[in-house]
């Protein structure tokens, strides 16, 4: 018989930590990254661990006193990470099922499912049915928005780190200094490279368009989230209009966000993002939406745990790679020859190095 295993807490921690390349975007700069570590400690002695990104330094306390209050009631309860969704799903569905509470559960259930991966002493991907193996991977953690000369500077850069792909940032005052980077940077890489560019919710839906037609001869894999990201009729009249596949994904809240995308036929492909889709359990819904519909699903920054989730998504299609938590990471996702490489090791992949962690704590 399987021995229970039982939940003790979840500690949560508020660090910032530095970006290797500070990223420009649409919509403003980041240079560094206000995380949540979470720690799930269990009767059994295993800890499972997540991190979560508040963006904004402002959302850091409230995001870990969120995680803090939502440990107090599953405290003793059994390490089942459905029951645990159903029960704080239950308790916090008339505040809102979104923004804070949804980041906030989306932690408890990474860590949720990460102990009960060690625990069984395998890693995450085969707790939830596949295997570890190689995934394809872009490396999105550049190419902001800048002249064109540093992008083609910063893509070389990019590619040297084991990639073949790699994502540009769009949305400059003037559509023509998007296409000329964009133009520079293939010319730069070669055909054989993959680009993809995103938006960051930057236009309206006629520019979007016109903007779309002028990089519809370019070569990119996708466009991302070119407007609004909950407006799926204007998603839909974007993707129907261009010849380059539309990407959208990484704000839907829930499965039930994504089924509603779909049903509106707003994109060509979706990007989940682990910690708004709620965890490891609301990406697994996700992936049966995606399954269903015959559409291809990419993952959402959070490089470790989305590598893993890939392994079991039936249409899986690229993880997106950055490295801002790789400052408190004892070890790190492995890339080779254009793949995330999952390991075998029991878990996600994250564990940390806590002497990083005491140097970035918040106090």
């Amino acid at each position: 018989m399987t021995e229970i295993i039982r939940i003790k807490r979840f500690h949560a921690r508020p660090v910032i930590v530095p970006m290797n390349l500070p990223l420009q975007i649409s919509t403003g700069a980041v240079a560094r990254a206000p995380l949540v570590l979470i720690d799930c400690e269990t009767d059994q002695g295993a800890v499972g661990h997540a991190y979560l990104f508040s963006i904004t330094p402002s959302a850091l306390r409230p995001l870990t006193a969120m995680v803090t209050e939502m440990s107090e009631l599953v405290a003793g309860d059994e390490l089942l990470p459905f029951e645990i969704e159903r029960k704080l799903t239950q308790r916090f569905t008339l505040l809102g099922l979104a923004g804070l509470q949804r980041l906030a559960q989306s932690g408890i259930d990474m860590a949720a499912w990460d102990a009960l991966a060690r625990t069984r002493g395998l890693p995450l991907a085969r707790l939830l049915g596949g295997a570890p193996k190689p995934v394809r991977a872009y490396n999105s953690k550049g190419l902001g928005i800048m002249p064109a000369g540093a992008a083609v500077e910063e893509a070389h850069k990019l590619l040297a780190e084991g990639f073949r792909a790699a994502k540009i940032r769009v949305g400059r005052p003037d559509a023509r200094e998007d296409l000329a980077v964009v133009r520079a940077v293939r010319k730069a890489v070669g055909d054989e490279v993959t680009l993809m560019c995103d938006y960051n919710q930057a236009l309206t839906v006629t520019e979007a368009i016109r903007r779309g037609e002028m990089l519809d001869d370019e070569g990119l894999s996708w466009i991302e989230e070119p407007i609004r990201h909950d407006d799926y009729e204007g998603c839909a009249r974007i993707a129907d209009a261009l010849r380059t596949p539309v990407q959208i994904g990484e704000n839907f809240d829930s499965a039930f966000a994504m089924q509603s995308a779909l049903s509106a036929e707003a994109c060509d492909y979706v990007m989940p993002d682990v910690q708004r889709i709620g965890g490891v359990t609301g990406w697994l819904r996700a992936a049966a939406l995606a399954h269903a519909a015959g559409i291809e699903m990419s993952t959402h920054l959070f490089s470790e745990v989305s590598a893993h989730l890939l392994c079991v998504t039936p249409t899986a299609h690229w993880v997106e790679y950055v490295d801002w938590a790789d400052a408190v990471l004892a070890s790190r996702l492995e890339i080779k020859d254009g793949f995330a490489l999952p390991s075998e090791e029991p878990g996600n992949g994250i564990a940390w190095d806590e002497a990083a962690v005491k140097k970035y704590l918040v106090g």
